[in-house]
């Protein structure tokens, strides 16, 4: 490990919250964030709020299963642990509604109000039709508690080209070069705002405001199900986090997985 790389980007970072972030554990290198947050609950080192960065991740995951791509040293890549005893597990999409909430405050920031920034479900980042940034969520449950989450985060920030079409950074939208831990700094009081919200009981507020700003929402659009094209309208998300879309004149309700954009 680089120590002084390793020291300067952990000093660097001061975020004004609580909890979250408060433990910091920034690595040159890791297979995956979410991985390192595990293996320090296991040895419960892990606070609430303990945050894991890292400047190159070798096997991050995605959803579906995916490898999330991200160039070493130009983007961020993290992931937060949190203790939320407070949510039944059926209640598990609340926090997911938060964290892309926060994300999106966070993009906010440094794009502007403009519409073309969107939540895709479940709780991607997308500017226009181009993918900003990505979160996996992944909870332990214990009885009728959720005993701890990893916020996994990774957001495409000075990147320039990329395997796919699809995806964009922050870079490449406004020209500009970013220094990290400020960005760093800024996203972990912005996820921490959004969670305090949730543990305050406004969960209501949440999902009014996700659906809001959710990609493609009321727009016609075509959509895959069971390998073949339709034509379709999201006209809601319920309380378990799935999507309800109109197809034919039927809201059909749909779990992660078995729908798919065009």
């Amino acid at each position: 490990m680089n120590i002084t790389k390793y020291v300067n980007q952990v000093e660097a970072i001061s975020p004004q919250t609580l909890f979250t972030g408060q433990q910091l554990v920034w690595l040159t290198e890791c297979a995956s964030t979410n991985t390192e947050a595990q293996l320090l609950l296991v040895k419960n080192s892990a606070t609430d709020g303990c945050t894991v960065i890292t400047d190159k991740q070798t096997a991050g995951r995605g959803q579906r299963g995916n490898q999330w791509e991200a160039a070493p040293g130009e983007n961020l890549t993290l992931s937060v642990v949190w203790k939320p005893a407070f949510l039944a597990p059926a209640d598990q999409f609340q926090l997911s509604q938060a964290v892309a909430l926060a994300v999106h405050d966070w993009a906010r920031q440094l794009l502007g109000t403009s519409t073309a920034l969107r939540v895709k479900w479940p709780n991607d980042i997308f500017f226009k039709d181009q993918k900003l940034g990505g979160i996996l969520i992944e909870n332990t449950l214990s009885g009728a508690k959720i005993q701890h989450s990893i916020v996994g985060i990774g957001l495409n920030v000075n990147q320039q080209t990329f395997s796919v079409p699809t995806a964009t950074s922050l870079s490449h939208i406004t020209g500009k070069v970013y220094q990290l831990a400020p960005l760093a700094t800024a996203l972990l009081e912005a996820l921490e705002r959004r969670y305090l919200q949730l543990r305050g009981g406004h969960s209501a507020a949440l999902q009014h405001e996700y659906r809001r700003l959710l990609y493609r929402f009321q727009e016609l659009h075509c959509f895959e199900v069971d390998r073949q094209q339709v034509q379709g309208r999201i006209v809601d998300v319920d309380e378990a986090g799935r999507l309800l879309v109109e197809i034919d004149g039927q809201t059909r309700t749909f779990n992660f997985q078995e729908i798919r954009y065009c």
